[in-house]
């Protein structure tokens, strides 16, 4: 790797990238191959791919026991889980959600007539604000949508119990907490229901894919009915559905991924901890923190940056980072509310959330990951540290530079 001295090392300015391939944020995490192609040859020699195969009903009861749960209903992608769970739990009118989360969370409110209503974070967890929740709520208000951001969970208690004073549904999106917990249990069943992604881009994923989960068993019989058409038996619907069934293939990536799990994890771990230990000497960069007496998929290594102690804004060092291959994500930026169709006041006012903007302006989502070595997380953290060393003439050199 090339040395870091000064400005003119940095491939913003002309110089070779830090790293000859892209390190992305979620790239996949792959496990034994011998496991996947065993349960794919058998869904093959029964000539049974989708319609709750075997390997599918394995996985869901795998599943189930390693999240505490009664039931576990895999679907093709966790949007259409979130679109099928929405309705299994009959909400209407509007329903309050965090800005501050991916746009899918939001896009199913509006694609199936519903209204979001935007409600802003707690900076210090980036979680909702269940306060933001209690002024929200108005005679309109069917439901309440968490999301356990980074895998941390949201103040389920408290939403809880606003969701019964008000006799409200409530349901997570749990997207990003598959294998952690809150006060010692596993998320996944807080709520009526909860929503995991399996995407290619999550720590854990069956290619594409995610499942649902729930003690309540009225709950889960509507979730089967809605991801299979409505079909009660051959003949028969009992309610509207879609097609949101898993098939044998993704579940059979998602066995051999869950056999590889504490691996994944243990490596997202020592990343994370190459990144914390380095970032606390860099002026202006905060890791965010996993709390030791909880559970943890170390799925996220989500940085803050403060532009005056850093000396850069967030996107200048956005852009120096992806000139160098280090392909971080703005996560969630620039918040559900200022984008489209809900910025343009299409569905609604747009709200003032001045956490969630602040936030969104100042995080950054590194590469970690199976195929991320500590080594080059070091790299990054030299590369992050020669940076910052250099911020005045990087600022001075951007003013006049249209890389910039």
């Amino acid at each position: 790797m090339k040395a870091l001295r000064g400005t003119d090392d940095l491939a913003m300015f002309g110089a070779p990238p830090l790293f000859a391939e892209p390190l992305l944020v979620g790239r996949p995490n792959i496990g034994d191959r011998a496991t996947f192609m065993r349960h794919l040859e058998g869904a093959f020699d029964r000539r049974w791919l989708s319609n709750f195969g075997p390997v599918v009903k394995e996985f869901e009861q795998r599943l189930a026991q390693y999240l505490g749960v009664r039931h576990a209903v895999t679907v093709c992608n966790a949007t259409v889980g979130l679109e099928i769970a929405v309705r299994a739990l009959g909400l209407s009118g509007e329903v309050i959600v965090p800005s501050f989360t991916f746009v899918a969370t939001v896009h199913v409110l509006h694609w199936l007539g519903l209204r979001p209503v935007f409600v802003d974070i707690d900076p210090a967890t980036h979680n909702v604000d269940v306060d933001a929740v209690r002024r929200a709520i108005t005679s309109k208000t069917s439901g309440i949508i968490g999301v356990h951001l980074w895998g941390r969970a949201c103040d389920t208690e408290a939403l809880e119990s606003i969701a019964r004073e008000h006799d409200l549904r409530l349901m997570f999106d749990a997207a990003h907490a598959l294998g952690c917990s809150h006060r010692g249990r596993m998320i996944g069943g807080f709520g009526e229901c909860e929503v995991f992604s399996f995407h290619a881009t999550k720590f854990f994923n069956t290619f594409e894919g995610g499942v649902i989960t729930t003690n309540h068993d009225d709950v889960a019989h509507r979730l089967r009915l809605m991801s299979n058409f409505g079909f009660h038996g051959l003949d028969n619907t009992d309610c509207v559905g879609v097609n949101g069934k898993m098939n044998e293939a993704c579940a059979a990536m998602g066995l051999a991924n869950l056999d590889a799990l504490d691996g994944f994890v243990k490596t997202n771990r020592a990343n994370y901890e190459v990144y914390r230990r380095r970032m606390a000497a860099i002026p202006g960069l905060q890791c965010i923190v996993y709390d030791d007496s909880e559970r943890w998929n170390y799925q996220y290594v989500v940085v803050e940056l403060d532009q005056a102690a850093f000396g850069l804004p967030r996107d200048i060092l956005y852009r120096i980072l992806h000139a160098e291959n280090v392909m971080v994500r703005r996560y969630f930026y620039p918040g559900c509310h200022r984008m489209e169709p809900y910025r343009s006041g299409a569905v609604g006012a747009v709200p003032e959330l001045p956490q969630t903007e602040a936030l969104s302006d100042r995080v950054l989502a590194f590469p970690t990951g199976t195929q991320t070595a500590p080594v080059e997380v070091d790299a990054i953290c030299d590369l992050l540290s020669c940076t910052q060393r250099q911020a005045a003439v990087v600022a001075e050199r951007c003013s006049g530079s249209s890389a910039c």
